[in-house]
């Protein structure tokens, strides 16, 4: 497997202190807690696909079904996971397709800025693209060498380390690539529409003029 440490690039969003421990608020409780909306989707491997949507570069749409989605490369990454119920889990180790390698495989039209990330049952969450190709967000399968359990995304999670893990959306099945912004299923109910866990950006009523779209 490749590997990635978490160290911000360049161009990534970040406001991480360099000798912070976690973001303000948090704590690191016992276990992994389960947490999410709805209930959990049934894995069939022969129904299972992941789509690339929306505003390709060449305008078409991208497909991979189960089989070819494992031959994809992989990458592993440390990184923590942040939930914006204020518990945190150092540390972690990732492991799935690099984002930034799916969108060389399919694309974004160069007037892309957002993408939307969809999950069984219609859960969405919006994510800036330089959040969806920043290093380390990956479309995860494994934590800790462990196949990820179905009450933590199973068989496909996507990670995004440094926004609450909200936007690391469970069961994902499709990317869609976006001119401009929307907001996604929590955003659209009070959440916040960056959602930066160093800046606890957690509720709508923090966001600046011209941040989000309207609610």
């Amino acid at each position: 497997m490749a590997s990635s440490a978490q160290t911000p690039a360049a161009d990534e969003p970040s406001d991480r202190p360099s000798d912070a421990v976690l973001p303000p608020g948090q704590y690191v409780p016992r276990g992994w807690p389960v947490l999410h909306y709805g209930p959990v989707p049934k894995f069939r491997p022969k129904d299972w696909d992941l789509r690339v949507i929306g505003m390709t570069a060449d305008g078409g749409e991208y497909r991979w079904d189960w089989e070819a989605f494992q031959e994809l490369p992989v990458t592993e990454t440390v990184a923590d996971f942040h939930c914006v119920t204020k518990f945190s889990l150092p540390g972690n180790r990732w492991a799935g397709v690099a984002c930034a390698a799916l969108a060389e495989l399919a694309p974004p039209h160069p007037d892309v800025t957002h993408v939307m990330v969809w999950a069984d049952y219609g859960y969405s969450a919006n994510l800036r693209l330089a959040d969806f190709l920043a290093a380390g967000t990956l479309l995860a399968t494994h934590r800790g060498g462990e196949r990820l359990t179905a009450d933590h995304g199973f068989p496909v999670r996507i990670v995004v380390p440094h926004l609450y893990a909200w936007k690391s959306v469970k069961w994902v099945r499709a990317v869609e690539y976006m001119i401009g912004d929307r907001r996604g299923f929590w955003e659209e109910r009070g959440y916040h529409n960056v959602g930066e866990a160093w800046r606890e950006q957690r509720y709508s009523y923090q966001e600046d003029p011209g941040e989000a779209p309207p609610l």
